[in-house]
């Protein structure tokens, strides 16, 4: 029985991004997903929503059915 996989190329947050510091956010995702690491990618508010940054996935855990990944904003497009 294999393990169920998501391969994602941006960030979707749905308002549920949390601030550490300054540019630097945790979000917590329900399954398993894989992230590009280190390279620049679109965050969204939600998969239909235009990007509203670009950042860098510095850290990706998987632990419980969840991914939890953290991100340093490295431009923003919009204020809101």
């Amino acid at each position: 029985m294999g393990m169920p996989l998501e391969l994602n190329t941006m960030i979707v947050t749905k308002g549920k991004e949390k601030r550490l510091k300054d540019n630097l956010f945790l979000l917590t995702k329900n399954g398993y997903r894989l992230y590009p690491l280190n390279i620049p990618i679109e965050v969204r508010s939600f998969m239909d929503s235009d990007a509203k940054a670009t950042a860098c996935i510095k850290k990706l855990e998987w632990e419980n059915e969840k991914t939890i990944i953290t991100y340093e904003l490295l431009s923003l497009n919009s204020i809101n």
